[in-house]
């Protein structure tokens, strides 16, 4: 695993895959929400999720 710094804030993000959709969220370090999507499990979903 490479460590990074960074001046922005803290942040964690992950994705839940699925057969059909992938799921990713992102958290702050108390745990609240600030985003989330989800996408179809396609070529397209995949760059929906990375931009």
């Amino acid at each position: 695993m490479t460590s990074m710094t960074h001046d922005g804030p803290q942040i964690t993000g992950g994705v839940d895959t699925h057969g059909l959709t992938h799921h990713a969220a992102v958290v702050d370090p108390l745990g609240r929400h600030l985003a989330d999507r989800e996408s179809p499990a396609t070529i397209q979903g995949y760059r929906d999720l990375l931009n």
